[in-house]
């Protein structure tokens, strides 16, 4: 009679725990999103990079088109 009552007193908290620390993730599009508007913010055209891995970051590179410059302005 005990072992269960002490199990289920153990056990409660892990379960309620588990249901309060669900988290959401952004979808691929959302991030996909985010991205491409990192990129134009930066003056680049976000372009595919051939690889199909199912990680936004790792399938497109944002190609910087002009204004990038090692050299000093001013």
């Amino acid at each position: 009679m005990r072992a269960p009552l002490i199990l289920a007193a153990l056990a409660a908290p892990l379960l309620l725990g588990a249901c309060v620390t669900s988290k959401t993730y952004p979808t691929y599009q959302q991030e996909l999103d985010t991205l491409e508007a990192d990129c134009t913010a930066r003056g680049g055209i976000l372009t595919p990079s051939g690889a199909n891995t199912g990680h936004v970051q790792r399938d497109y590179l944002c190609k910087i088109t002009g204004g990038a410059t090692r050299i000093p302005q001013g």
